[in-house]
């Protein structure tokens, strides 16, 4: 496993360097990736969201198409659509942004639900339905979706079915004092993004992908996420607890941060690390009424508890 080792340290290294102290964040994101999960990145304007989706984007080297999702968007304007060539007497398609490897849905929450909800498909099972006929979408596929908190103006709530086809929610955060004045003494504003150069290919990214099935997972750390999975739906905090998908998230996430972390063997310590970014947006917390952004914090909070009352198995 070598090989894939260096492949994935090199993505690291190169993701980080442009994205400069969040490496857990970064590290968080390339779990989803090679564990063919999709990544919501939830935070206030200007804190580097976009900029991540794009320097994950550029450092796979896959085929990339960014969505600016607006109020006006259609789901034809992500989908495509036949057009009728009057000539020749025949429908052409014309594909949409989302026929690529790499889409990055850039404020996904401005947009209407009916629009957001032309992704489902597509997250679900990498294919499109368009006028009752089905479009595989590229192999692999990956969506890096960007949104501002729900109490910002003009935003519409993720559907609950959205956020479930969601591997991990991260937040960025502001950056520490000393890395951000590293920033403002840095290059004048210079993009660094510019000076990325690809790590990977489709083919390459595929073959990380597949890797991550070998990864061992234990019996007793199968046990551990059951626990963690049962007691989330026993707490009387939450309204609605981890569902089987959810579960089998957490499971996946785990091997792929283990292969980040250069074992084929998942630890407890895995799934600890990602049980609040991969399960806290699955979850409800109970009579939150001061609105979402406050549900998400407190649904973070107890799956944060969960965790630390469960025991992990030795």
């Amino acid at each position: 496993m070598s090989a894939h080792h260096d492949s994935t340290r090199r993505l690291l290294d190169t993701v980080n360097a442009v994205v400069r102290g969040k490496e857990e964040v970064v590290k968080h994101a390339l779990t989803a990736i090679l564990a063919r999960g999709h990544l919501l990145l939830e935070d206030v304007p200007g804190v580097g969201k976009t900029t991540l989706g794009h320097a994950l984007a550029r450092a796979l080297g896959c085929s990339f198409r960014r969505v600016q999702f607006t109020s006006d968007l259609l789901p034809s304007d992500i989908l495509g659509v036949n057009i009728f060539l009057r000539d020749e007497g025949r429908f052409e398609f014309r594909p949409g942004p989302i026929f690529a490897n790499v889409v990055l849905a850039d404020e996904i929450n401005r947009t209407t639900p009916k629009t957001q909800s032309s992704l489902l498909e597509a997250m679900n099972e990498g294919q499109v339905s368009i006028d009752n006929e089905t479009r595989p979408l590229p192999d692999p596929f990956v969506v890096i979706a960007t949104q501002n908190p729900q109490d910002f103006h003009g935003t519409y709530p993720l559907p609950e079915s959205q956020l479930d086809r969601f591997m991990v929610r991260l937040h960025m955060g502001y950056p520490a004092g000393p890395i951000e004045r590293a920033i403002l003494r840095g290059d004048g504003g210079a993009d660094p993004l510019a000076r990325l150069e690809p790590c990977l290919g489709p083919a390459q990214l595929r073959a990380l992908q597949d890797q991550v099935d070998q990864v061992r997972v234990d019996d007793l750390v199968l046990e551990y996420i059951m626990c963690l999975v049962e007691e989330s739906r026993r707490t009387p905090q939450l309204e609605l607890g981890v569902s089987t998908r959810g579960a089998l998230a957490l499971q996946r996430a785990a091997r792929a941060r283990a292969m980040l972390e250069q074992r084929t063997y998942v630890l407890p310590d895995d799934v600890k690390a990602l049980a609040v970014p991969v399960l806290a947006h699955r979850v409800h917390a109970a009579g939150t009424a001061e609105g979402l952004l406050r549900a998400n914090d407190e649904a973070e909070q107890i799956i944060a508890q969960i965790v630390e009352q469960v025991p992990v198995p030795v």
